[in-house]
């Protein structure tokens, strides 16, 4: 089963699974305040479904993953404007699934809600 929370990456410069990405996920406890919850890497498919294990139900509030991108294109000999992305977002309904994508290039990003 997956975690009610996870990611895909794709690297759109090589139309190619972002793989080996360190990403953390955390919650939001106060304003300016977070907490980790978890940190992996992406799989050789550019995802990571198990961020938190079964079982785990989230509470509603923000949530940030921040997916570690420079060290992701240094290993491939690239430079990169964006030393890290983070992505804030609001979980309402604790029984739902969340998915967040990201679409990553050297010098840009794009997210959205997945499915």
């Amino acid at each position: 089963m997956n975690s009610p929370i996870t990611t895909h990456v794709l690297d759109t410069m090589h139309g190619r699974p972002g793989s080996g990405i360190t990403t953390t996920l955390e919650f939001r406890t106060a304003p300016g305040t977070w907490k980790e919850l978890s940190r992996s890497k992406t799989g050789a498919d550019g995802r990571i479904m198990n961020f938190l294990p079964e079982g785990f139900r989230i509470e509603p509030g923000v949530y940030r993953l921040t997916f570690f991108t420079e060290e992701y294109f240094r290993l491939g000999g690239i430079e990169s404007f964006f030393p890290f992305v983070s992505i804030l977002f609001q979980v309402k309904d604790f029984g739902a699934h969340y998915d967040v994508p990201l679409l990553i290039s050297p010098f840009g990003y794009s997210t959205y809600r997945g499915s």
